[in-house]
């Protein structure tokens, strides 16, 4: 089971807005008509039901949409790049270029995880009572573009936990229709599986987690690979194998106790319904000796203790039921851990850090003057500097915003270079 990924996204580049001027013969006083470049398009991950893991990930691992179109004359608007979309299952979860957390847990959710690019004003957009004929248009942005990692956590309600050869395969495969892998030797699954309990009213969601050994959370063996799938459980049930083959069933109780705190992210919290499994290899005297002896140590720390066995199926039906009366009480916790309610959000919700349009100016060392800020830097990035016209612009532009006056505060004079982003020249303010 592939549960992780990591893909490169890229959005769309916005499209370059076009300089054009009528020409017509009947046309005698033809202005400006070039049309404005198409907005790049966005990287989206769809929840798919279909989709089980994020194997399919593996092979490609580079995502870049479409990029848009350029403007033409006549006024004719480039068209918008044509989005990208990449299925995932449910309960994938991922943080987006620009910081935002993905959640997707339900089928048809979208999330964009790369913004693609604006499109460029075409000349026509310049046209003012002072500036008729502008022979300057604006550069599509680049679209948002990194690498993203994506991680895959089973939407269950129960998490079936312990050592490996407890006895959690067997059980899922007593209490639901799943067929996971059991056998009669020491082993440990190498890959979460999911069955389902039925009630009267309501369903229960099982997932046998792989074995955690001592030392998981710090990458020991494979169950450290999957403690993430316990974070969406709303209870956890702690199998504890009677009669280990080695070590002591409070020893095992223990070590995964610790692997669970030291995992980082609560897991020990879970309320916790402590199952004693293999009661069958016991006389009944020294099973029901075994629950109160657990149910003393434990006490009010878990939702309670009882025994079972998986060969021969007791116990089973006071556990279904046990689960069953305990997650209504729990649903709360079943909530995502992302921004995700009964509505999804927007498509395009799009989410800015705070003060993007702030800047500010540092003199250098060389004595050239840096504005820093993302806005200006937008700016000059839509424009080229090349053009006097352009260029022109760019300053009227850092007048109205304020940042002529910033440079002059900071010692400025006319014919000094400037420097945004990339860009260097020297600014001549009129």
């Amino acid at each position: 089971m592939y549960d992780k990924a990591k893909i490169w996204v890229e959005g769309g580049a916005g499209g370059n807005g076009c300089i054009s001027f009528r020409r017509e013969a009947h046309v005698p006083r033809g202005g400006p008509d070039g049309g404005d470049g198409g907005h790049g398009a966005d990287v989206v991950l769809v929840c798919d039901a279909s989709k089980r893991d994020l194997g399919a990930l593996k092979g490609s691992r580079h995502f870049r949409a479409q990029r848009g179109r350029n403007g033409e004359g006549s006024n004719r608007a480039g068209a918008r790049g044509e989005e990208l979309s990449i299925p995932v299952p449910p309960g994938t979860q991922a943080t987006s270029v620009d910081g935002t957390v993905v959640d997707l847990v339900e089928a048809g959710q979208r999330a964009v995880v790369a913004h693609g690019g604006r499109g460029g004003h075409g000349n026509k957009r310049f046209t003012t009572s002072t500036r008729q004929s502008p022979r300057f248009a604006e550069n599509g942005t680049k679209g948002e573009a990194d690498w993203i990692e994506l991680q895959l956590k089973l939407l269950a309600d129960v998490g079936l936990v312990g050592l490996p050869n407890a006895g959690k395969s067997s059980l899922l495969s007593r209490l639901t229709r799943a067929t996971p892998k059991v056998a009669d030797y020491p082993f440990t699954t190498l890959s979460p599986a999911l069955g389902t309990i039925e009630g009267e009213d309501r369903q229960a969601i099982v997932a046998d987690i792989p074995g955690l050994i001592e030392g998981a959370a710090e990458g020991a063996g494979l169950g450290h690979e999957f403690l993430a799938h316990v974070e969406r459980c709303a209870m956890l049930v702690h199998l504890v194998d009677l009669a280990p083959i080695e070590g002591d069933p409070v020893g095992d109780y223990e070590t995964v106790r610790g692997e669970l705190s030291a995992h980082g992210a609560g897991l020990e919290l879970l309320p916790e319904l402590v199952l004693l499994s293999k009661r069958d290899l016991l006389v009944p005297a020294d099973v029901e000796a075994a629950v109160a002896e657990w149910s003393e140590r434990l006490g009010e720390s878990v939702l309670g203790v009882l025994a079972v066995s998986s060969a021969t199926g007791e116990g089973l039906e006071e556990l279904r039921q046990r689960i069953l009366a305990e997650l209504p009480q729990l649903q709360p916790a079943l909530a995502p851990a992302g921004e995700v309610g009964g509505e999804f959000e927007a498509e395009h919700r799009v989410y800015r850090p705070a003060g993007e349009g702030g800047y500010r100016v540092e003199r250098e060392e060389d004595g050239a003057f840096r504005i820093f800020g993302r806005g200006v830097e937008l700016l000059f990035e839509r424009h080229d500097t090349r053009n006097e016209e352009a260029l022109a612009y760019l300053e009227q532009r850092l007048a109205e915003i304020g940042v002529l006056s910033a440079l002059s505060k900071a010692g400025f004079e006319p014919g000094d270079d400037v420097r945004v982003g990339e860009h260097e020249f020297e600014l001549h303010p009129w």
